[in-house]
């Protein structure tokens, strides 16, 4: 064999060997970088499908919270036997349909049994009642399991056999001092949760969620819905672990729901790790959603998502770098594929960690330089899906905020956002010792006005109080509707002249009103004291709008430390 047969097996010997090298490190650095962009992808469509379950689930909650701490749906709660009650109580339950995403709720009672429902078509009008639950009937084992284990909310997704409906219900706990009394809530359409959150038809990409005992509760396969799962003893519930075939990672996935549930963090992160499903290698990302209870398991075949196939003319290039110079091929590798990738593993991380991309990213023709242009593609994508996600959930998180605090009907502050301001008011008395003044009013004979006029004219009465008292009191004061027809104003900074002046101004301004119909107000005033509490300061107003209706209504009296002073009418 002559120099020149042996240079030349010489040369496809190390040919070969690089080449054989060159493929395992190409591969190496290839599964990492699929692995490293999977867990990236993991995380940002874990968030992203959370927080549009969310944002449709929390204000859902929302307004099942408001509808249950409606004054009116828990005086009735108190007399259900009560028609006038039972008819306002649904009226009031009506006007909350119209809000509802599903345009549905219902409502159950506890002693009776009586559950009322209306869907989106108003196929129950003036037969809302449709039915009694019974603790001995199986199917509403939920209700009564509900409210004896105290949850002030629940997520359900549960078949009513009554209505022929399957919904993801939305259960809130009904109390009447300090009794759970019942459980109301509204269903959303479950085909419509899954089209517009689960089954997204995106290959490669599962999603699921699941309760806290790891019950399927939405996924693209409905057979596997565990259906009514809060009544069902474990070991019949369809959980995760049926999609998983080897125990060991069923073992995993238990311990990392647990520690996600445990972490002391209103942030609870995403967990990754690969698991096995239908036999195929899936890398499962995993977070905690606190404010409803459940997991969010998004599943990723990376064959699928981030295909090896992808990189394979990256393997023809160092081929073909190999064969024109094995003196330059560390030079070449790194100039042709470590450097790129470096460079774009290191704008993977910026990018994982909410940074702005460098800059000196790698610009070639080549399919290295493509790679680099879809990555930045995709990045400006999910930086300007994450930006929306941001301000729609802005967005909704300060309407949430501000219905929460104001009264829908007068649009004043209700009566948990005259709580937030009756402390701050307490903890500037108390921190500047600057004194306040509170005014409670209430309409007189207003039953009357409903009874005879219809509460179209009742709304209006109380919606033109709430524009008097706008008028009568000073930019910086604030009015809110108390409860029913009961209004609390602070008069803050305040003084006695200012306290009589300003309440017999409203006073005076409702009596004199050319609107019908006419109405007078009954006002008791009280001036805070800097020893004083809340409770003692309330009492003093309250006591003092009771003296005004034992005189003969249409008074203002003005609360003492030791005695209550009339002032007109």
């Amino acid at each position: 064999m002559n120099l020149k047969s042996r240079f030349f097996l010489l040369v496809s010997g190390l040919i070969i060997a690089a080449s054989l090298a060159t493929w395992a490190v190409f591969q190496r650095i290839t599964e990492d970088i699929i692995e490293r962009w999977g867990a990236n992808i993991a995380e940002i469509q874990v968030r992203y499908d959370s927080s549009r379950l969310l944002q449709n689930i929390e204000r859902e909650l929302g307004l099942a919270r408001q509808m249950t701490d409606s004054e009116i749906i828990q005086r009735w709660a108190r007399y259900p036997d009560d028609p006038l009650l039972e008819r306002a109580a649904i009226e009031e339950m009506e006007r909350f349909r119209q809000n509802f995403a599903g345009r549905n709720y219902f409502l159950a009672l506890r002693d009776s049994g009586a559950y009322y429902y209306n869907n989106a078509d108003n196929e129950f009008a003036d037969r809302q009642l449709r039915y009694n639950l019974n603790p001995d009937t199986p199917t509403d084992a939920w209700f009564y399991q509900l409210i004896a284990e105290g949850r002030e909310f629940h997520l359900n997704v549960n078949p009513d056999e009554s209505l022929g409906v399957t919904k993801l219900w939305v259960d809130v706990l009904l109390r009447a001092n300090d009794r759970i009394v019942g459980v109301a809530g509204t269903g959303i359409d479950l085909d419509q949760v899954l089209q517009k959150i689960v089954d997204l038809e995106q290959p490669g990409i599962n999603t699921l969620f699941v309760d806290a005992n790891g019950a399927i509760q939405l996924y693209r396969d409905r057979r596997l819905i565990d259906y009514a799962s809060f009544v069902k003893p474990e070991g019949q519930k369809k959980t995760v672990d049926l999609l998983l075939d080897r125990p060991a990672d069923r073992a995993w996935l238990g311990n990392t729901l647990r520690s996600l549930k445990q972490l002391d963090s209103p942030d609870h992160g995403v967990h990754t790790g690969f698991v096995q499903v239908d036999g195929r290698r899936h890398l499962a990302g995993i977070t905690y959603l606190p404010s409803i209870g459940w997991y969010e398991i998004t599943l990723l075949d990376l064959d699928v998502v981030l295909p090896m196939g992808n990189f394979a003319p990256l393997l023809l290039v160092f081929a073909l770098t190999l064969l024109l110079s094995l003196a330059a091929f560390h030079v070449a590798l790194r100039r042709q594929v470590i450097d790129p990738v470096v460079a774009l593993e290191s704008a993977m991380e910026r990018l994982r960690t909410g940074q702005p991309l460098p800059r000196n990213l790698p610009e070639r023709p080549d399919e290295m330089g493509r790679l680099v242009t879809h990555f930045e593609r995709m990045a400006d994508s999910i930086h300007r899906h994450t930006r929306e996600l941001e301000d729609t959930v802005s967005e909704r998180t300060e309407a949430l905020h501000r219905l929460a605090r104001k009264d829908a009907l007068t649009e004043l502050f209700n009566r948990r956002g005259m709580n937030e301001l009756l402390d701050e008011e307490m903890h500037r008395l108390q921190r500047e010792n600057r004194t306040f003044g509170l005014i409670w009013l209430d309409i007189d004979n207003f039953k009357g006005v409903n009874d005879r006029l219809g509460h179209a004219t009742g709304d209006r009465v109380l919606q033109r109080v709430a524009a008097c008292l706008n008028a009568s009191i000073r930019p910086y004061d604030h009015a809110a509707r108390w409860g029913g027809d009961e209004f609390l104003v602070i008069l803050a900074p305040c003084d006695s002249e200012c306290l009589q002046g300003i309440g017999e101004r409203i006073r005076q301004s409702l009596e004199a009103s050319p609107e019908a119909p006419a109405i007078t107000v009954s006002i008791g005033g009280a001036l805070a004291q800097s020893d004083d509490t809340l409770e003692a300061i309330l009492l003093r107003a309250d006591d003092a709008l009771y003296q005004a209706k034992e005189n003969g209504r249409n008074q203002f009296y003005v609360a003492q430390q030791e005695a209550l002073v009339r002032v007109g009418g």
